[in-house]
């Protein structure tokens, strides 16, 4: 019995860009600055279950881990504070998926997620893949700001947070003022602003 080839399941995303983003095998020039900035700032962290009248975006989180970054280590160049700003944009396509539901879905998750953040770095001018000590260092402030937007914001306490964030870093004002859930458009403005900042002051040395 003869039939029709099935079509291949979509394995793209098209962009507001106009773009189309494959997620199996994604290029450097289908990443767009405007797309990232879009996408992060209407994905919610912790799916939505924070406090106040506006969502706490991933942009705005991305923002925060920069800031935590510069209480933990001086002297962070320039394509260190790009690459930290970077560390969730592959969720601008996927999401951001909490940490116990990664658990479950496990490798493949993983492959995209890499393969998505190789692209983007690559985009704009970054290795495929970060030093071992930025990436540790971007781990750190990652947590640090996971442990204050979980007691201000999603309800931990302070108790709950150190199991699971390690123990509370100090707030700057510049971090403390990135905790208040901002308006979708400011959140992406302002992101989008400090990315390019960063992206166009001259040639990056990344390490």
């Amino acid at each position: 019995m003869s039939g029709r080839a099935k079509t291949p399941p979509r394995a793209w995303q098209r962009m507001l860009s106009g773009r189309r983003l494959d997620l199996l095998d994604p290029s450097p020039v289908d990443v767009e600055l405007e797309d990232i900035a879009h996408g992060l700032a209407r994905v919610a962290r912790w799916n939505g279950q924070t406090r106040g009248e506006h969502i706490f975006s991933v942009a705005q989180h991305s923002l925060l881990v920069e800031a935590m970054a510069d209480t933990m280590a001086s002297g962070i160049t320039r394509a260190e504070r790009l690459s930290i700003l970077l560390h969730d944009a592959p969720e601008y396509v996927i999401g951001d998926m909490i940490s116990p539901f990664k658990a479950v879905i496990g490798e493949a998750y993983k492959g995209v997620e890499e393969r998505l953040l190789a692209a983007i770095r690559l985009h704009f001018g970054l290795s495929a893949k970060p030093s071992r000590a930025l990436a540790t260092l971007t781990k750190r402030a990652d947590g640090a700001a996971a442990h204050h937007e979980a007691v201000i914001l999603a309800g931990f306490s302070v108790a709950e947070a150190r199991v699971f964030f390690g123990e509370p870093r100090p707030l700057s004002d510049s971090a403390r003022a990135l905790l208040d859930p901002m308006p979708v458009g400011r959140a992406q403005a302002l992101y989008h602003d400090r990315v390019l900042t960063l992206h166009e002051a001259g040639p990056l040395r990344d390490r």
